[in-house]
């Protein structure tokens, strides 16, 4: 005499499979959403973009630092520029010069 069997699957592979399933649920979960996901490198690179972006605007300032400064050394004196600076910081004027406010 034989046992008949049921045409249901067994409980071991029932837990197998929901074990199976919830365990690739999580890491595609992880790796779409996690510390090292995809967000998180789309996030990156979007950060990496804006601060290229700070570091070509904070070099040409640096640049534009360096001719300034380049220009009102001892060995190359910019009369133009020191006039300028000297009206614009000093607050001085020539004798020839009228004011208008």
């Amino acid at each position: 005499m034989s046992v008949p069997r049921s045409n249901r699957p067994s409980f071991g592979a029932l837990i197998y499979f929901t074990l199976a399933f919830a365990l690739g649920i999580y890491f595609t979960f992880a790796a779409v959403q996690g510390d090292y996901g995809l967000f998180r490198r789309v996030e990156i690179a979007a950060e990496a973009e804006a601060l290229r972006v700070d570091l070509e605007a904070l070099s040409a300032e640096v640049e534009r630092m360096d001719n300034l400064t380049r220009r009102l050394s001892d060995t190359y004196l910019d009369l133009d520029l020191l006039d300028e600076q000297a009206r614009n910081v000093l607050g001085l004027l020539r004798a020839d010069e009228i004011v208008i406010r």
